[in-house]
């Protein structure tokens, strides 16, 4: 898995989750140093990911700058022999009215989100292309020209859309050739620090679900086979409610999982069946990399976020033409 962003909020939580299931992961963010403002840098997200139990490699740099983003790709291969998944978590987050927003920012917004997004999946996608199970997944909305949303913010708004825009494009263009592309957004708030700082301070802050439920919900995604979850901008809540509706039909058959489903608290993750667990990184061997499918006392190199596929479809009917409030991730 190679991420933009990370170093705070849903970027680590995501990375975290995906290290519990043994993935490699590839941080690219430019956060090298503490901020007062800001908890967090590439370097304790990167521990605290292979303290989960995956491996982790920081890269600083700036997702804006195509040399960055090709260094970041290059690096992961070279440590991981490939990636196999693609998380555009970057995004900046400025909710000011348009007479207020001072150019800069809007620059910001619009280079992070859409140049970044754009950079980080194109320079990834001749590895994505040779994996078996190869996503990308962009933390970005449903596509909803509701008066209430764009005219909220209207700079930040389409910016963001713009990032939806762009994986689902990448969905149909790469249809044929078993790369998912697909867009993950919260039902509402998820407790950052630009929650915290940018919207509605402690008094949001209380009010918003965690960061893990959004990570819960990524990982349940990037582990379905790609040629069969694509094109689709999930709500978080739908992803983990047809997640465990699943779950409930494995282990406890049709007559129990209708009730089960029906009362999975939109706010907590479903539980996970049990058996195999899932794995978003392993390996088979290929060329000069050494790779392997299962952990050993002296595991080989792995592919950046290789995911055991599921013998599972993906519902499309979460694609719902509904936006939540804004729950950005901390600007890189």
């Amino acid at each position: 898995m190679i991420m933009s962003g990370g170093s705070r909020g849903i970027g680590p939580a995501i990375g975290i989750a995906a290290a519990r299931e043994g993935a490699n992961v590839v941080l690219l963010a430019k956060t090298d140093k503490p901020d007062p403002r800001l908890p967090g840098t590439i370097h304790t997200a990167a521990a605290e990911i292979e303290a989960a139990g995956g491996r982790a490699l920081a890269v600083v740099g700036d997702v804006r700058e195509e040399e960055s983003v090709e260094r970041a790709v290059a690096r992961a291969v070279e440590r991981f022999g490939g990636i196999d998944i693609v998380v555009n978590n970057a995004s900046a987050l400025a909710p000011d009215s348009s007479e207020d927003l001072p150019v800069k920012r809007f620059d910001l917004m619009t280079q992070i989100q859409l140049r970044g997004t754009f950079l980080l999946s194109t320079k990834a996608l001749p590895h994505l292309r040779q994996s078996d199970n190869a996503h990308i997944l962009s933390l970005s909305p449903p596509l909803n020209l509701s008066p209430q949303w764009l005219g909220a913010h209207p700079a930040y708004t389409p910016a963001k859309y713009g990032m939806s825009l762009l994986t689902l494009g990448w969905s149909a263009e790469y249809a044929d050739r078993g790369v998912a592309a697909n867009c993950l957004w919260p039902q509402t708030y998820i407790a950052t620090a630009a929650v915290q700082n940018l919207l509605g301070g402690e008094a949001t802050l209380e009010q918003s679900r965690t960061p893990e439920i959004v990570a819960d919900a990524a990982i349940e995604i990037v582990t379905r086979p790609a040629r069969e979850c694509t094109g689709n901008t999930f709500l978080d809540v739908d992803v983990l409610r047809e997640g465990a509706s699943r779950t409930c039909r494995r282990t406890a058959g049709p007559a129990s999982s209708t009730t089960t489903s029906s009362s999975t608290p939109h706010d907590q993750p479903a539980a996970r069946a049990p058996g195999r667990r899932r794995r978003a990184a392993a390996d088979q061997p290929s060329g000069q990399a050494q790779r392997a499918r299962h952990r050993d006392p002296a595991p080989p190199q792995r592919r950046a976020g290789r995911g055991s596929p599921r013998t599972r479809a993906c519902a499309r009917s979460c694609s719902r033409p509904r936006r939540p409030p804004p729950s950005a991730q901390a600007p890189t």
